[in-house]
């Protein structure tokens, strides 16, 4: 059967980007229609990814700190009364509630959502199959909001369940005794902190030499002297063999390139980061550009090469992140209504939501080496925060600030420690307004709270800390 439909705007792709894009179009008085791979609104960040291991991030730190309790003889409870498949549950309900209210708010815009795969036939017409059932859609304009998906490496045995990707992970009915990750990025940290909470014994290998190359070293081997206790990470450090058997899966890697270590594991974890899903879209038939990776080149409208055709989120590249993939959902709705607006934020915020979470805005040192910029950083440990120590985490939190020492101004911070991804944005909004770092030295913050660290960090710049001894 087929079906014709005429729209202003074709969003292909429900998740945080697409949904925003078209929750926006709409708001702006455009007909909408979104094409989704299965049908629900929220995409892999909903469904698969951010918002689920966000709630088992939430439950392993509270794993954690009852841990830490019965250090001081205050026993709040035992992991080994945990019943899993609750837990399941209780994600699953989490994300339900939150896929309805997405379905609900497509309701009240008038938005219809097609379950299926959107190819393009032409630059003005897409053609839309689930089962039996075909929509051809002629649209004015197009904006692609496919996501990605995980890299696979070859010649590993995929069709054993035993071997995860980050999906696999979060809907796993047991927790494994001794898990492997492959890759310590974003998401290995992240499963590192849920499953060792549970009560695995976690390993992580990963072929960089330098821990975590996005921050600066100092801060990264802080986050490792940190961890130590929890997991094991491996650098420098390489996959030789993968074979799975009744016994489990057995790993041999190469180490330094000359040591060979080789292991037995419950499950393995495969995050060696993610590709652009475009593969499906017949983007010939449209005419628009890809790289040799399959992201889709746009300039700062998220206009492709194509002028009535934009992109926006993963599978226009790096960061992959939602955050950033739904503001470029309302640059591109914008621009398609008539505004002339454009993305150029100073400033990507960054988190790892592990425990302690790692969160970072702006340019590191490293960088700002590279560039020839005069900076000073200021770090402030939390062992001098009245607000930590009483939470019981200034054993594995501290603040930078990275200033621009020719005009006082912060070009970038790190922040290591729990709730880190709620401080941060005071960090990104200060470069965004082009603050002097006098401003937040100057500004009167609550006491005792965890964001007082980027105060102090700021009189620790200006020598007017009184917290701590200040060095000139």
């Amino acid at each position: 059967m087929k079906k014709n439909i005429n729209v202003n705007v074709v969003v292909i792709g429900g998740g945080p980007a697409g949904y925003s894009s078209a929750f926006r179009c709409s708001d702006l008085g455009l007909s909408v229609v979104v094409v989704e791979k299965y049908g629900v609104l929220g995409g892999t960040c909903l469904n698969v990814g951010c918002i689920p291991s966000k709630s088992l991030l939430y439950l392993a730190t509270l794993i954690k700190e009852i841990k830490e309790f019965s250090k001081y003889g205050i026993n709040i409870g035992s992991i080994k009364s945990l019943n899993f498949s609750n837990v399941m549950n209780w994600k699953n309900n989490i994300i339900s509630n939150l896929s309805r209210g997405l379905l609900d708010m497509a309701k009240h815009r008038k938005i219809k959502i097609l379950r299926g795969i959107g190819k393009f036939i032409s630059a003005h017409s897409l053609e839309v199959q689930h089962d039996d059932l075909i929509h051809n859609i002629s649209f004015d304009y197009a904006i692609i909001a496919t996501g990605s998906r995980p890299i696979q490496l070859p010649k590993l045995p995929y069709e054993d369940n035993r071997i995860w990707d980050s999906t696999q992970a979060l809907n796993s009915i047991a927790i494994p005794k001794k898990l492997l990750i492959i890759g310590a990025g974003i998401i290995g940290l992240e499963m590192a902190t849920i499953y060792n909470a549970l009560g695995s014994e976690v390993d992580i290998i990963d072929s960089s030499k330098r821990f975590f190359p996005l921050i600066d070293e100092d801060s990264s081997n802080l986050f490792l002297r940190y961890t130590k206790e929890y997991f094991n990470i491996y650098l420098n450090t390489t996959l030789v063999t993968l074979t799975a058997d009744t016994r489990g899966i057995s790993v041999t890697t190469n180490v330094n390139n000359d040591s060979v270590s080789n292991n037995l594991y419950d499950n393995v974890l495969l995050s060696v980061g993610r590709s652009p899903n475009t593969q499906n879209l017949n983007l010939n038939a449209a005419g628009v550009q890809s790289d040799s990776s399959g992201f889709i080149k746009t300039n700062q409208q998220m206009c492709t090469n194509i002028s009535n055709i934009f992109a926006i989120g993963d599978v226009v590249g790096q960061p992959m992140l939602a955050h950033k993939g739904m503001y470029e959902a309302h640059i591109a709705a914008e621009v398609i209504s008539g505004k002339k607006h454009f993305f150029e934020p100073k400033v990507i915020p960054c988190v790892a939501y592990c425990d302690p979470e790692i969160a970072w805005t702006g340019i590191m040192e490293d960088t700002a080496k590279l560039q020839g910029i005069n900076y000073r950083s200021v770090i402030m440990p939390w062992k001098f925060s009245g607000k930590a120590i009483s939470s019981n985490c200034s054993d594995t939190g501290m603040t930078k600030l990275i200033i621009d020492s020719d005009c006082n101004k912060i070009i970038g911070g790190v922040i290591i420690g729990r709730h880190a991804g709620e401080l941060l944005s005071q960090i990104s909004l200060s470069i965004e307004m082009g603050c002097d770092i006098e401003d937040i030295a100057l500004t009167i913050h609550p006491h005792p709270t965890l964001a007082e660290s980027i105060h102090i960090s700021a009189q620790l710049y200006s020598c007017t800390a009184t917290d701590m001894i200040n060095k000139i």
